[in-house]
């Protein structure tokens, strides 16, 4: 039973989610050949202030865009 973990930056939301999962759930059956319903997904929302990128938390970076 295949496992994928999914993190991001901020927060999706719920068509968002649900087309990754298809989408996801899609290549993972192809490549490993396992049945869609096997296939468990988890999104984790990190908050920007949680993820640092070259030194700089992610929430300053947003900023600077």
């Amino acid at each position: 039973m295949p496992y994928v973990s999914i993190r991001v930056a901020g927060q999706l939301n719920r068509e968002q989610k649900a087309e990754i999962c298809e989408g996801v759930t899609a290549v993972i059956a192809k490549a490993a050949n396992k049945p869609k319903e096997s296939i468990i997904i988890f999104i984790d929302e990190e908050d920007r202030d949680n993820i640092s990128k070259g030194g700089v938390l992610m929430s300053d970076l947003v900023k600077q865009v």
